[in-house]
């Protein structure tokens, strides 16, 4: 993945663009702002200059709601990361696809334009869906059986695609897609790398057969070896197919010059959480009917309930950050995190200035900002 770290050994670091207002708080006190092509151009050439190796843009079609209007305002992933591309040089790019959307030859095409633009720095995030309401408004959910199935769709979507961009043709033939000679061309001129974001069982299995990189997310503050249950269960499923997927861990940063500092901020943060929107998640969520404790909607209930985020956090200074980042880094199977920030322009300077710096994790990486 990486494309502007130099030395290869280092940990690799990207941002989880906020292509839907207010990022990743569900707070009344947390910064409120609107996503825009600008704004997330900003925070993009900050990442590409302080050596960052990726950026991602998630899809959410329904927003939460609530006294902050949570995620009610959000851009296309797709359309936003081939305007990125095309100002941008060295930093990778993935955009995400709601699979229920669009037919596979279509974001097959799709991917091979902004591979284009990028000149072959672009990846596709597979989003199999769990929220009913973001599908139900435009009459595509398919029923409550997609939650059983919802990864053999996704695998079959990944096969056509991925036999689209390798030889400019499917035949595929399965239980969700029949394909009659279908074409793609050009091909696109690198390989497409294909990112999965799933915890459980099935989910994990799929990434291990399909993907190349699989998130994995982390619970509570300042815990940063939480997420290393998740990251053995993929290791153990790639041992059984004998596939190299790295995981990718999300996780908050909130960072000041001193602990008491940002968890001031974070206590703010906290006071203000947005219930009305936590409690349209829940009730999404709900409707899930599985008993894996590792699916989206149980995860949440474990350890999120009446949390402003849904991801682990490191609140700290500077150094403290820095610390935890890198005891991340020695968990066995993992590739690289993807940060999100309270505040994004705020936040990447900090970290590119101030706590990259001091990451053993990231010793060597070339910084032009």
């Amino acid at each position: 993945m990486r494309a502007a770290a130099e030395d290869q050994g280092a940990m690799d670091v990207g941002v989880f663009i906020p292509i839907n207002n207010n990022g990743w708080l569900m707070s009344t006190t947390s910064p409120q702002y609107l996503p825009s092509f600008d704004l997330n151009r900003a925070i993009v050439e900050k990442a590409e200059g302080y050596g960052l190796d990726f950026a991602l843009s998630m899809i959410k079609l329904h927003g939460f709601g609530g006294k902050s209007g949570f995620w009610d305002y959000g851009l296309e992933s797709f359309t936003l990361m081939a305007g990125l591309a095309a100002v941008t040089s060295r930093i990778r790019l993935f955009a995400s696809i709601a699979v229920l959307t669009m037919p596979p030859p279509i974001a097959a095409r799709m991917a091979v334009t902004i591979d284009s633009i990028s000149h072959g720095r672009f990846g596709v995030n597979i989003v199999s869906g769990w929220q009913i309401a973001e599908y139900s408004q435009m009459g595509i959910w398919p029923g409550e059986s997609h939650y059983a199935r919802r990864y053999e769709y996704c695998a079959e979507y990944v096969r056509i695609m991925q036999e689209l961009w390798e030889t400019g043709r499917s035949d595929f033939k399965g239980d969700f897609f029949r394909m009659d000679d279908c074409r793609l061309l050009p091909q696109p001129m690198a390989r497409i790398p294909i990112i999965c974001a799933a915890q459980s069982d099935a989910g994990t299995r799929f990434a291990a057969e399909y993907g190349d990189y699989n998130f994995c997310v982390g619970f509570g503050v300042n815990q940063p070896l939480s997420v290393a249950p998740s990251i053995a269960r993929l290791v153990a499923e790639t041992g059984r197919t004998g596939r190299d997927v790295g995981a990718l861990v999300m996780t908050m940063v909130i960072a000041e010059e001193t602990d008491a500092a940002a968890m001031a901020k974070w206590q703010l943060y906290c006071d203000g959480v947005d219930h009305e929107a936590l409690g349209w998640r829940a009730a999404q969520s709900g409707q899930d009917p599985s008993k894996d404790p590792y699916a989206t909607a149980n995860r949440q209930k474990m350890h999120a309930p009446n949390h402003p985020t849904n991801q682990g956090v490191l609140v700290g200074s500077y150094a403290s950050v820095a610390r935890m980042l890198d005891e991340m880094a020695e968990i066995p199977g993992l590739r690289g995190v993807m940060l999100t920030f309270d505040d994004f322009i705020e936040g990447m300077d900090k970290f590119g200035r101030h706590i990259q710096p001091l990451m053993r994790s990231r010793a060597g990486v070339a910084v032009a900002a």
